[in-house]
């Protein structure tokens, strides 16, 4: 009976190998083939690499990219943006229009506007800042272990986490606010916020890190002697990091409105802080006669949070797979 023919039998056939562009031509003699053409294809490019491509081409990225580092800019190095004392208030100039150095006039106790829109990103972008990385901190760990090891760990911290949720974010952090009068600070307000914002992050690192150690490399890991901690650190968490990423952007602008909330109803930052929220505040006062007290603090905060909620946006559509492939 005659032989079927084969691919390797072709001559004319040439044989892809996998992962390579190589190409075995079977026209030799021995029929054992022989690489005629070699065209190494680059290494795959890693996941943040892929989403770093994704990112780059998006006009929302590199407008809310600008909106931030505005902020961040105001708030380290407001010297560069203007040279007057946000302090500095003369009676005589209240509610006074603009001036060449005084672009956004002045409020109703004779402050320069456009000073005290500055330098007030200092205290609100910090806040948001700092909360953040302490909520990150802090609902990571719980979330981490809670999803790892399972079992008790997570029954109790997952009930620990729900309890939490049960309570009304702005309501609690303004009791508790209400209750240090004489003890307000910027550090008081970060932990009051981070206190009653960790849930939401422990939350979704909980079903990250329970959807990534299932995955092979994690069993591997383990079976290369590493332990649970190191494997935990090095693996699950890096590789469960992107949802956690995308929510910390967007609740950074949240904190700062948070903030602004308790400074306009006079239980945030202490008196004499130049804040963003605070000038909000006072600016409700004389709104009728001069709108434009209100609208510069409250515009600069209004961009500010649309930056990382832009931010966030943004990120998240660069590490959804199902929204790069669309």
């Amino acid at each position: 009976m005659p032989e079927t023919p084969t691919a390797a039998a072709d001559p004319a056939k040439r044989i892809p190998l996998p992962g390579q562009e190589r190409y075995v031509s079977e026209s030799d003699e021995t029929g054992l083939g022989a690489v005629d053409a070699v065209s190494d294809e680059s290494a795959p490019s890693s996941m943040w690499g892929e989403a770093w491509k994704v990112l780059r081409r998006q006009p929302l990225f590199w407008a809310a990219s600008l909106l931030i580092v505005g902020a961040v800019l105001l708030a380290l190095f407001p010297n560069l943006f203007t040279g007057t004392d946000p302090r500095l208030c003369l009676l005589s100039d209240s509610l006074g229009a603009a001036a060449p150095d005084h672009p956004f006039g002045f409020d109703k106790q004779g402050c320069d506007i456009f000073a005290r829109t500055v330098y007030g990103a200092r205290a609100s972008v910090s806040v948001g800042v700092l909360t953040t990385i302490l909520v990150v901190v802090v609902g990571s760990l719980v979330g981490a272990i809670a999803g790892y090891f399972g079992g008790w760990f997570d029954s109790l911290l997952s009930r620990v986490t729900d309890i939490f949720f049960a309570i009304p974010f702005m309501l609690a952090a303004i009791v508790v606010m209400s209750m240090f009068k004489s003890q307000r600070s910027i550090l008081t307000v970060v932990l009051v916020l981070g206190v009653f914002g960790w849930p939401q992050i422990a939350r979704i690192t909980r079903g990250a890190v329970m959807e990534v150690k299932n995955e092979e490399f994690v069993t591997a890991s383990i079976a290369l002697g590493a332990g649970r901690w190191a494997t935990l650190a090095r693996h699950i968490l890096p590789n469960a990091a992107a949802p956690i990423i995308v929510t910390a952007t967007v609740s950074l602008g949240s904190y700062i409105v948070a903030e602004a909330t308790m400074s306009f109803l006079g239980i945030g930052l202490p008196d004499g802080t130049v804040s963003w929220g605070a000038d909000i505040s006072t600016a409700k006062e004389s709104f009728r006669d001069a709108p434009h007290i209100l609208f510069y603090p409250a515009g600069a905060l209004a961009l500010t949070v649309l930056g990382f909620i832009m931010m966030g946006d943004a990120v998240r559509d660069a590490l959804d797979p199902k929204a790069r492939k669309r």
